[in-house]
């Protein structure tokens, strides 16, 4: 009989890493590092610590994600997001090893009209998206088995995100604007860990799998004010105390500096994913209904 698989994943106690426990329980022996164990922002330390460990895949939801600050922290953005996944991706290059990792809409400049695919021109605009950017070279050159799993606008139970802020300050303010020029999906980090594990599985089953990189997010467009008015009407319905009275209002991009540039369009063209492993994705207001009920239930007595 076969070993149970070695899995390591990495940000555990984020959203996507929280998500992944549960999704990957069944899969395989877990191991979930903290940051005193497996440092990204050290990345010659990796190396050992895989060595020690030996895992048979390396699940890598982990990254600098504070978008505006890694305008003021390049360094550490690029040893984060690019050259500690390079050294996880040598590693199971090496090791035979499997990595699935997490990549962002911001690879590319928000431009095109409709949705991005794969093979679309990259083209970041920010320091966070061109660290991204370059962790997924990195892995496509080592040459090692891999999913990159690129997705927007992620939210879950745990964690921080849009969909929470958003129902804090609903609670809180009387008035709320919301950029209305930005457009893209919310996406669950759940649905993220279900759709990893599902690759996981087909890759234990059978080793010959469509590697690459697959677009993952809830389907449809809307827009960051539209997503903020379906959250709170969600909130609304469901009894709570909320200090707003209508909707947000509706602002654009320009009325809302931030330090790095939000791509327009971030909306994720899925049907490489569906049609090559014949999955479905909800679209985003299922999606977002479903992890609002979940907090919602949490909040319960």
């Amino acid at each position: 009989m076969s070993r149970p698989a070695t899995i390591l994943i990495t940000g555990s106690s984020g959203q996507v890493g929280f998500e992944l426990q549960r999704a990957l329980v069944l899969h395989g022996r877990l191991i979930c590092p903290d940051r005193s164990q497996f440092d990204l922002s050290q990345p010659a330390t990796l190396t050992a610590a895989l060595d020690a460990w030996q895992p048979d895949i390396i699940v890598n939801p982990a990254a600098y994600t504070a978008v505006d600050r890694a305008e003021d922290e390049p360094a550490l953005a690029h040893a984060i997001n690019a050259e500690s996944v390079a050294a996880m991706a040598r590693w199971a290059a090496a090791n035979k090893a499997l990595l699935v990792h997490y990549s962002t809409d911001y690879v590319f400049d928000g431009s095109k009209d409709d949705a991005w695919r794969e093979d679309d021109a990259a083209n970041p605009q920010s320091v966070y998206g061109l660290s991204k950017w370059l962790g997924e070279q990195a892995i496509r050159d080592s040459g090692c088995r891999h999913f990159i799993l690129r997705s927007s606008w992620v939210a879950g139970v745990y964690g921080q995100n849009f969909l929470k802020t958003m129902l804090r300050l609903a609670a809180s303010r009387d008035r709320l604007a919301v950029v209305a020029d930005q457009f893209g999906a919310p996406t669950p980090a759940s649905l993220l860990a279900d759709v990893s594990a599902n690759l996981v599985a087909r890759c234990q089953a059978d080793a010959g799998q469509p590697y690459g990189t697959y677009h993952v997010v809830a389907q449809g467009r809307t827009s960051w004010h539209e997503y903020a008015c379906f959250v709170i009407a969600l909130a609304r319905d469901a009894g709570w105390p909320l200090a707003l009275a209508g909707a947000p209002r509706a602002i654009a991009s320009r009325d809302y500096p931030q330090k790095a540039v939000r791509p327009a369009n971030s909306q994720l063209d899925c049907s490489k994913l569906m049609h090559t492993f014949d999955l479905n994705l909800p679209p985003w207001q299922d999606a977002v209904r479903q992890l609002f009920q979940t907090i919602d239930d949490a909040r319960k007595p």
